[in-house]
């Protein structure tokens, strides 16, 4: 959430920078609306109990019992309006950072860089899914009876495929030497500390996935009612929440985190949209990393998550793109929200012209102290308390880079060549 004195000082642009994320401006008024009672109600129940510290020193009982009933009738309404307050608050998204393009969708983006070139076939490349079940790697008829639609088997040597690429991700994120180089590219002398691997609950708490503020839209979660959880969306759903409720010294700052876990989304509102093969399913696993730095170094720290996922683009050799997203295709709690799309060869537009495209394989969120503040997540600078700043970031959605392996690395014959980065964890540099 967004600090309460801004919003009071500053309502006019706070409204104009939530309306190019297509919010509605009137949750600033509701909020104010319901401060301004809140504030109200605190300062009489400060009055209230102040004069029962004086009545209670005068031993004039009648009236300190008089005055207590009017205490406790404050304390429960404030109670409630605490409650609304909180909610209003809640709803206001996090602003958008000044080089962030204003725009109503995904058509705004624009595109930063550019790394690789597409492959040049001299035969038609296949898509993911004919090459893997050709190949007895994908089998998604046999999960649809078993599953239901937007699931798939990954079998055999795309399956070790998938460790490979999760080992790899590890030996990099682990490599002082290695982040080292990287960083030095972002920032001259910014720090290369190691991430902690991390294989997180997949499990998830109402009130915390609301505290991270990607609970919104619920229907596209998965909800267990007997037990109140959600199934996580990504590894940031709870690696987010390590540190809540905490003071990290600012001396172990930044404290990163690369996480393993499978996700889980319902995808609810992309009916009829990526149903072949495994691009777009209910259930998939990822590689993700976070971070808890100093304010002064957030922006930084993802500019150093971007460089470490175009380092291990680099090294898998796959063409990709970066693309920094408008305002209306940012996440509520999202600053500054870039993404990395990798050329697919075997993906088809949606004209039907023509063949290949880029799409997104990953993605870095930098949310200031949004989410830390709703975390309570804070540090000690100069003896003040303060609210950390967070990052989250994809290292490997496992089922597209799987994708993008295939479909770049396709033979002629049907068969996968083996990224050079990836062959000494196959022992082989052809799989089919």
């Amino acid at each position: 959430m967004l600090d309460a004195k801004l919003i009071r000082e500053e309502p006019d642009k706070i409204k104009a920078a939530i309306a190019a994320k297509n919010a509605d401006p009137a949750l600033v008024d509701e909020f104010l609306r319901l401060d301004e009672e809140w504030r109200k109600v605190t300062a009489e129940l400060e009055a209230l109990r102040a004069r029962q510290n004086e009545l209670s020193a005068k031993r004039e009982i009648d009236a300190a019992k008089d005055n207590k009933e009017k205490m406790k009738a404050k304390e429960s309404g404030i109670a409630e309006l605490e409650t609304r307050r909180e909610s209003a608050w809640w709803k206001i998204p996090n602003l958008p950072s000044a080089d962030t393009p204003v725009g109503k969708d995904e058509s705004a983006n624009q595109v930063l860089r550019r790394w690789g070139a597409p492959p040049a076939f001299d035969f038609e490349p296949k898509d993911h899914l004919a090459l893997g079940e050709a190949l007895g790697m994908i089998n998604v008829e046999a999960a649809a009876k078993i599953s239901g639609t937007r699931f798939g088997y990954i079998l055999g040597d795309l399956a070790r495929m998938e460790f490979a690429l999760v080992q790899h991700a590890l030996s990099i994120l682990t490599a002082e030497d290695i982040l080292t180089e990287i960083a030095g590219r972002v920032r001259p002398g910014y720090t290369a500390k190691k991430f902690v691997p991390v294989l997180p609950p997949v499990f998830i708490r109402p009130e915390v996935f609301r505290k991270m503020a990607r609970l919104e839209p619920p229907e596209d979660k998965y909800h267990l009612p007997a037990d109140d959880l959600y199934l996580i969306g990504s590894a940031e759903h709870t690696l987010g929440p390590l540190h809540m409720d905490e003071i990290i010294p600012a001396e172990k700052l930044p404290l990163r985190y690369v996480g393993f876990s499978t996700a889980f989304r319902r995808e609810s509102g992309s009916y009829g949209k990526d149903t072949r093969g495994i691009l777009r399913v209910h259930q998939f696993d990822k590689v993700e990393m976070e971070s808890f730095v100093l304010p002064a170094d957030g922006v930084t720290e993802q500019d150093f998550f971007v460089a470490i996922q175009e380092y291990l683009m680099q090294s898998l050799k796959l063409p990709y793109q970066v693309v920094i997203c408008s305002t209306g295709d940012q996440g509520d709690p999202d600053a500054r929200h870039l993404d990395i799309e990798t050329w697919m060869p075997g993906q088809t537009h949606s004209t039907g012209s023509g063949r290949g495209l880029y799409r997104e394989t990953h993605s870095a969120d930098y949310m200031t102290d949004y989410q830390a503040r709703r975390l309570n997540t804070r540090t000690k600078i100069t003896g003040k308390n303060e609210f950390v700043h967070m990052n989250d970031a994809t290292v490997f959605a496992i089922g597209r880079t799987l994708i993008a392996i295939m479909e770049n690395y396709q033979t002629a014959d049907g068969k996968i060549r083996v990224p050079e980065i990836l062959q000494p964890y196959l022992g082989q540099e052809m799989v089919g």
